[in-house]
């Protein structure tokens, strides 16, 4: 279950299993249950729960909720942030089944500051389709119940978190847990979402899994079983040529250290062979640190005329200039499969366009990997359309490019030029740290060395890179991420 949906997609699910002869009202009913259930793990017994409610199935939800915690017995107080005669639909049913007055706004804010760590809010003010800034009373309602002491569970997003992009809406409730119904979000694992939302609760109440065909093209979370069948594994009589020979594009003899990184990455994760090409000056650096990796003092066009060359690495500390642009389009222009990170994407700067023609006619196996900054270099106008979320942005930019997109961040998205699009969750956030990126670039190369496909390769290395952080701890440096490889794949191929 890794599909991620976005707040439209969610509505059409719903919609057509209600089409399908499921109730609205028992869709809320367990919806609302499922929010009480959390209620009772985070409070004991007689607490206070305080449900705040809006005027939409979010509230209705709320209103469910209240029922069996009172009915559980415990002190239930709600607001609704509208009249109750403007209450809709099966949001106005579960309100007269709930069966329980409300209280002012005012007492509300009183009840807030008076709540302990023993008590809870439900926050059922907004859905994930929220589009609009909050301002003027639920901005200072959001904000009242972030000072509060107590614990907060939010139904289905925290409100004021955009369910499509993941950024808060001027402000945001700060959630201890949030309950979602059928799949999670994308708003989930995008931006501040993974912080607003604390803990996440997926809840199965009966939407239909036969929707999920209809609602198009559908963000996955990156997942081991979306690419554990192309993980590569030597084979018996193999050797180290059947493995793949993975070449790393060397920067001067002054920086010289992130391409090592690179070729050690894509060493550790399996290419049988790696060499670094280097210029005479930066070779003999090289070879004063690497012992396993070959290291060439060759014309990268030499060397490409090897055919027992697999991938290639260009941009870590290459330089930014017409060198740099040189070897990516030697490499593209022979067919390799080839990351390109760092110095290549800023080197084509001024002329984009350039690069994306030669990706186009090389075939899909070439991966790009840029952080914001990058991005904003090589798609200046996606970059800077605010209506556009994360994902959508990868997506164009694949679209346009030709090439798989590892746009980096926490929230690290890859997305291909058919319309897949991948959201990252694994990591930590001491991955910010020289040479991380590096690894990362040299861990894709290195599975496309070995015959991975390139989006493939590329969910799996931004995962494994991820994971790898999560087992070194803090204070790791990039060189502890490649050490930490072995004991990922431990945990892959058992």
């Amino acid at each position: 279950m890794s599909e991620l949906l976005t707040p439209a997609q969610m509505g059409q699910a719903d919609r057509l299993t209600i089409e399908g002869g499921v109730p609205g009202i028992d869709l809320m009913e367990k919806a609302g249950c499922a929010v009480a259930a959390a209620c009772k793990c985070l409070s004991p017994q007689k607490a206070r729960i305080l449900i705040v409610a809006g005027p939409g199935n979010n509230g209705g939800d709320g209103f469910v909720a209240a029922r069996y915690l009172v009915e559980a017995g415990y002190e239930v107080l709600v607001y609704v942030s509208v009249r109750p005669n403007q209450l809709k639909g099966d949001a106005a049913t579960a309100f007269l089944t709930m069966d329980r007055p409300c209280i002012s706004y005012e007492e509300m804010l009183s009840t807030l500051g008076t709540l302990t760590e023993d008590d809870v809010v439900v926050d059922a003010l907004f859905g994930a389709g929220l589009t609009r800034d909050l301002e003027g009373q639920a901005r200072s309602l959001v904000c009242a119940i972030n000072q509060s002491s107590a614990h907060v569970v939010a139904v289905d997003l925290p409100s004021g978190l955009d369910g499509r992009t993941g950024c808060a809406r001027g402000c945001s409730v700060e959630a201890d847990v949030s309950v979602s119904f059928f799949r999670p979000k994308v708003g989930h694992y995008l931006h501040e979402g993974p912080s607003l939302c604390g803990a996440l609760e997926i809840v199965d109440i009966g939407v239909k899994s036969s929707t999920l065909p209809s609602l198009g093209n559908l963000a996955q979370l990156n997942a081991i079983e979306l690419w554990k069948d192309v993980t590569p594994s030597p084979e018996r009589l193999g050797h180290k040529y059947s493995r793949g020979h993975l070449a790393v594009v060397s920067g001067d003899a002054l920086h010289t250290g992130a391409s090592r990184l690179s070729a050690l990455a894509g060493q550790r994760i399996g290419a049988g062979l790696v060499s670094v090409v280097a210029s005479a000056d930066a070779a003999k650096v090289h070879a004063n640190h690497l012992t396993s990796v070959m290291v060439m003092d060759s014309a990268l066009e030499d060397v490409l005329s090897d055919p027992r060359y697999s991938a290639v690495v260009v941009g870590p500390a290459a330089g930014i200039g017409g060198e740099t642009r040189s070897h990516v389009l030697t490499c593209l222009k022979s067919g390799r499969a080839l990351v390109l990170d760092a110095d290549a994407l800023t080197s084509f700067e001024v002329t984009p366009e350039v690069l994306f023609s030669q990706i186009q006619k090389s075939g899909k196996n070439t991966v790009l990997t840029p952080h914001e900054g990058e991005f904003c270099r090589l798609f200046p106008d996606l970059a800077a359309n605010k209506d556009l979320s994360k994902v959508d942005r990868a997506q164009q930019a694949a679209l346009r490019s030709g090439a798989i997109i590892v746009l980096k961040g926490a929230d690290t998205v890859i997305a291909s030029p058919d319309n897949e699009v991948v959201i990252n969750a694994s990591g930590t956030p001491w991955l910010a740290t020289a040479g991380s990126g590096d690894v990362l670039a040299g861990l894709c190369a290195g599975l496309l060395a070995q015959g991975v496909p390139a989006f493939e390769a590329a969910c799996q290395a931004v995962w494994v890179h991820g994971r790898a952080a999560e087992l070194c701890g803090p204070f790791l440096i990039a060189e502890d991420l490649i050490s930490a490889v072995p004991q990922v794949y431990w945990e892959i191929l058992e």
